[in-house]
């Protein structure tokens, strides 16, 4: 629970926590060291109103914050603070000048009234739960400190602090570590936690005496009573207690507020009733998880079960092997290291997608640990007004969590049972060609022949791969179906990629300028026959694509047969292409068919989860330049670098240059290149992408030549 009452600026447990408009907290100093100034009498163009627009930092160049010579305010500063968790902290304001503040979390920002941050409520709530939390934490390193050293203390007057890790004559703690809440002299700490390795982001403090922090002890191991909390006040008339709700805005209200403030005319309940029902739908959200919870401790049981399993498993598959490999004498002895192999890979492969999936259930039971026990703090707090200030927030955040545990996400990826099955009687006059059979079958002359491929229907188109083949079923026993398999167009490991009667099949979704092999099977109710004769199949090395309308955001409308996009929305949306590229050179083009209004659309390359309700680039899962009509950035990660001059206007094209083989991004305006190489070092699959608001409407062109003569 401990993440949950730490600030996001400094990374401290909160003091004097304020909650913003977008129900994220920070210190009250920290609130101070993160506010910006703005010109006289204008409103920063990333600090729109809250709610107003999730565009936060997309118009950061037009602040000069990543520019000396673009707008020429004397007031903005390049220079930029770092705090502890690597949040940006900005110096404090000019008095003189206009204010707003950015929430380090979501990114919202939000101008500064006359108020300044007094303009904000106290999120007394908070404080209080962390105090408690303080509390307990004090008194139990206090028991255990007494514990461990009850004699010499008794006999000593002094307050140190003593190490904790000490053997014998525990010496006078210098340092401790916030993380670990543990003491030590110069000696432990340098042997038992070394400022390197995963331990380097430990923060190592002066330690508390005994005296400062040690209040818990000396009353007994009890912590002291907690004084009653002064009623939150309103903070538009700060002589007025909250002592109504105000349903349509969803906060505490004054009487004053309703009588001559905003919420006159707003629809109003009573504050203990608002208390109640919100407290009601928090504990049944938290019901659900808690049950998804507890399902998930059992499923990590039987993961970590199922390890052993697995690994018993492996090691009598493994024996039984090579006792069948010594019994065809020297015929098999070359074919015996390669199964042995190909076992090895698979016990390794459902170890580490076990592994795995273990790591990843973990960190989510944390998450959603760490969330319940903090959702139970709140409900433990008798403060209506504080609770309602956050009550909202945490719903949404418990029912979200819970979606998290979607179907299939307690369910095992691969099972313990190797399905690997060696005959030996169908295979001896055949030796040379021993595999493994799919599944356990059993031996007999009955299983169907090997397939034929036809090649003369065999063919790829783009990146897809269309397969046809042909077999005579044995008397009496019907083929049942046939089995296609593909390797990874590397010369890997063959996966299934079609199971059926059909005797044509189209493969779609292949790499470009790949080459891949492919071989069939056929199945009856005897067993699996043999593979067909392995077949090559290249594919296209130029990419013909559209975008995808599956995985567009919904504000997209594509048209001209998935060819030309636009958008409802004034938001930037991301679309993506068809098409995925892994390795190779590949060279597309997007005309601007309108642009209205000057905005800045973003256009690149993205992973298949890239956010789409964003500027293209703003995440790390995307590559982009976004451009306007006179000058433009490369971004990736919400990192602006290379401004360049030159923008577009309708009728103007983009090209994108995305060469796999040097690992680079390039773009061109116009059939010129634009900027240097905009990005370097790419690995892994990527696909077209981009991003625009109802401003812009472009076309996209593919299929073409790819430039030469890129400059670096």
């Amino acid at each position: 629970m401990e993440e949950e009452l730490k600030c996001p600026v400094c990374g401290s447990l909160f003091k004097e926590p304020i909650l913003l408009p977008c129900s994220h907290n920070v210190c009250l100093a920290c609130a101070r060291n993160i506010t910006v100034q703005t010109p006289e009498g204008e409103t920063p163009v990333q600090s729109r109103a809250s709610g107003s627009s999730d565009y936060d930092y997309l118009d950061m160049d037009k602040m000069s914050l990543y520019s000396e010579t673009d707008s020429g305010y004397g007031s903005y500063t390049p220079c930029q603070l770092k705090s502890p968790n690597g949040v940006r902290v900005f110096p404090p304001a000019n008095p003189h000048r206009h204010c707003s503040l950015t929430c380090p979390l979501c990114h919202r920002s939000v101008s500064l009234d006359e108020r300044g941050l007094r303009g904000f409520p106290r999120n007394r709530l908070l404080e209080a739960i962390v105090a408690r939390y303080q509390q307990n934490r004090a008194a139990s390193a206090s028991s255990s400190s007494s514990s461990s050293s009850s004699s010499s203390s008794s006999s000593s007057s002094s307050n140190a602090v003593k190490c904790q890790l000490c053997d014998r004559n525990p010496v006078e703690a210098t340092v401790m570590c916030e993380q670990c809440d543990v003491y030590y002299c110069n000696a432990c700490q340098q042997r038992c936690h070394p400022s390197r390795g995963p331990l380097a982001k430990h923060r190592l403090v002066p330690p508390r005496s005994q005296a400062a922090g040690g209040g818990a002890a000396s009353g007994g191991g009890n912590a002291p009573p907690a004084t009653a909390r002064k009623p939150a006040t309103c903070v538009d008339h700060e002589t007025e207690n909250f002592s109504m709700y105000c349903y349509s805005c969803r906060i505490p209200v004054c009487m004053k507020c309703l009588e001559e403030g905003k919420h006159a005319k707003h629809d109003v309940k009573t504050l203990p009733m608002m208390w109640k029902q919100h407290k009601c739908q928090l504990s049944q959200a938290l019901n659900g998880v808690s049950d998804k919870a507890k399902d998930a401790k059992e499923f990590l049981v039987q993961l970590k079960n199922m390890l052993q399993q697995i690994q018993e498993n492996g090691v009598e598959f493994e024996a039984c092997l090579v006792a069948q490999c010594d019994s065809l004498i020297e015929a098999l002895t070359r074919q015996k290291a390669k199964l042995l192999t190909k076992v090895t890979k698979e016990k390794e492969y459902k170890l580490k997608v076990v592994r795995d999936q273990i790591t990843h259930c973990t960190m989510k039971l944390r998450q959603t640990t760490g969330m319940m026990e903090y959702c139970l703090e709140v409900l433990k707090e008798n403060d209506p007004s504080g609770f309602l200030q956050i009550s909202d927030a945490l719903i949404k955040r418990v029912t979200s969590s819970q979606d998290q545990w979607v179907k299939g996400a307690l369910e095992p990826k691969v099972g313990p049972e190797f399905d690997l099955t060696l005959n030996t009687d169908s295979l001896l006059q055949t030796i040379l060609m021993l595999d493994f059979c799919q599944g356990k079958v059993e031996s007999g002359p009955a299983v169907p022949a090997a397939p034929l491929l036809q090649l003369e229907k065999c063919c790829t188109r783009n990146n897809s791969a269309t397969l046809a083949w042909r077999v005579i079923a044995p008397p009496g026993s019907p083929i049942e179906g046939y089995i296609l398999e593909l390797d990874d167009g590397n010369g890997g490991q063959y996966r299934e990629v079609y199971v059926g009667k059909e005797t044509v099949c189209t493969v779609d979704g292949l790499h470009f300028n790949s080459s891949y092999n492919a071989r069939v099977k056929a199945y009856n109710a005897i067993g699996v026959g043999p593979y067909s004769k392995t077949v090559v199949l290249k594919t296209s090395d130029v990419a013909w694509f559209t975008f995808d309308p599956t995985t567009a955001h919904r504000d997209i409308v594509l048209s001209n047969d998935n060819q030309t996009v636009s958008c409802n929305s004034y938001d930037d949306r991301v679309v993506l292409g068809t098409a995925a590229f892994s390795k190779g050179t590949h060279y597309w083009e997007v005309s601007i068919d309108r642009y209205d209004n000057h905005p800045d659309p973003a256009f690149g390359v993205a992973r298949i989860n890239t956010m789409k309700d964003m500027m293209l680039g703003k995440d790390d899962k995307a590559w982009a330049m976004y451009v306007d009509n006179n000058r433009s950035w490369f971004m990736h990660n919400n990192s602006h670098t290379n401004r360049a001059e030159g923008g577009i206007t309708k009728g103007s094209t983009v090209g994108v240059l995305l060469d796999l083989t040097k690992h680079t991004l390039t773009f061109y305006i116009n059939k010129e290149q634009h900027g240097p190489t905009a990005f370097e070092s790419l690995d892994g699959v990527f696909v077209p992408a981009v991003s625009l608001n109802r401003n812009v409407q472009v076309t996209l062109l593919t299929g073409l030549e790819v430039p030469k003569n890129t400059k670096q």
